[in-house]
């Protein structure tokens, strides 16, 4: 749904930080958005933190997990994909502090979190000329592309809360929906030639309710609309299968371009050969 061409390396020679948006890439995606969801709950509620302690405690560790993140001088799959979990749960946090905490409704958030996101975009196109995740080849539009990726997941919750249980839609129901204009999303991009950039990034963005749809779904009792498996089941079924798959990918290479992978082997034989 994007474009593959590489953008220019720095002096330093970063490649570029985000993978090909390949099957692989969907999936992890949007399980991980599922993963922000139950974690997120099961944390704050299962284990008793409260919504505080918990982003206090998880928005540390995202801030450590970025740190070696923006240090990497290319695309690591487990640390790419391990920031994306971490940005999913406090993503979350973020909106359920706003809305239990201070009392902020659920419409107002998820607007609030769209002219965010927008700023975001906004700021990125006209400092860089380019929002497509072949460019991530400096720290400058890394740090626009983490930050567009904090919003949509808190926007995501907050677009997902509000449809599921506000407008009393249903998790399955909703995550139908999502699913379903996500499918619209790629028809348009395939058939009718939308522009990638912004087919990649409306997808984007939907999955992050579509992941809290299913998320919910699983893991809440049957009495509010869900499979009952709870936070904790939902929670490692996931996580093992993200690692699973993070593991396949950091062995078969299959989320990079030609033209990556053949610059990480350059790179590796010039720092042996230094």
């Amino acid at each position: 749904m994007t474009t593959t061409k590489l953008a220019p390396t720095t002096a330093r020679a970063m490649l570029n930080k985000v993978p090909e948006a390949t099957i692989y890439f969907w999936i992890i995606k949007i399980m991980a958005t599922t993963v922000g969801e139950t974690a997120a709950d099961f944390l704050s509620e299962t284990l008793k933190l409260g919504l505080t302690k918990t982003t206090w405690v998880m928005s540390a560790l995202l801030i450590v997990v970025l740190f070696f993140q923006f240090r990497a001088r290319r695309y690591i799959p487990g640390m790419y994909w391990l920031t994306v979990v971490m940005i999913s749960v406090v993503g979350t946090l973020v909106t359920d502090n706003l809305v239990e905490n201070l009392g902020i409704a659920l419409r107002t958030t998820a607007i609030s979190f769209a002219i965010a996101l927008a700023a975001v975009f906004l700021v990125w196109f006209r400092s860089e000329r380019t929002l497509s995740i072949h460019s991530i080849t400096t720290s400058k539009r890394e740090a626009f592309y983490w930050s567009a990726i904090l919003f949509t997941f808190a926007l995501g919750t907050a677009a997902g809360d509000l449809i599921a249980e506000q407008l009393n839609l249903g998790y399955w129901k909703s995550a139908l929906m999502f699913g379903s204009v996500i499918g619209l999303i790629i028809i348009a991009w395939r058939f009718f030639k939308l522009n990638p950039v912004l087919s990649f990034w409306m997808a984007y963005i939907l999955t992050r309710p579509l992941g809290a749809s299913i998320g919910d779904y699983l893991s809440q009792k049957p009495a509010v609309g869900g499979l009952g498996l709870g936070t904790v089941g939902t929670s490692a079924l996931f996580l093992t299968t993200i690692l699973g798959l993070v593991i396949f990918l950091a062995k078969t290479h299959l989320d990079q371009t030609e033209a990556v992978r053949a610059a990480h082997t350059e790179q590796r034989e010039a720092s042996r050969r230094a």
